[in-house]
């Protein structure tokens, strides 16, 4: 069975690198759900997440912006950064781990204020 080196990032805590079995069954462990995979950047990268986190109400982790910043969609719970191979997951690089690691360094918090959705960041 062959290992994958990816970044994991947890709700209020900084992104760290884990290296993980390359299995349905790993990643579903660690984001404690059915996966879902999205692709919102232009690297060879996925996202993957808890396909179930908002419906399950886990906890907000980091909103999802968009190239002038601003924020279109947000993650709940933990979700993890992988390379993309020719047919499945795979071992993000170490500019990747850099470039991720930096992007979701902060912590963020959401906060509703009258009904309007505010994104701070909370280190």
């Amino acid at each position: 069975m062959s290992k994958i080196t990816i970044l994991v990032v947890e709700p209020g805590k900084k992104p760290y690198v884990k290296e993980i079995e390359n299995t349905l069954k790993s990643l579903q462990h660690e984001v404690d759900g059915y996966i879902q995979a999205v692709y919102p950047w232009n690297e060879p990268v996925a996202l993957i997440c808890d396909e179930e986190s908002k419906l399950k109400n886990k906890v907000f982790n980091r909103a999802l912006r968009d190239e002038d910043g601003k924020i279109y969609d947000y993650i709940s719970g933990t979700f993890l950064i992988t390379g993309l191979g020719e047919e499945d997951f795979a071992s993000l690089s170490s500019d990747l781990i850099q470039h991720f690691t930096e992007m979701f360094a902060t912590p963020e918090t959401l906060l509703n204020l009258n009904g309007s959705f505010i994104v701070v960041q909370s280190e």
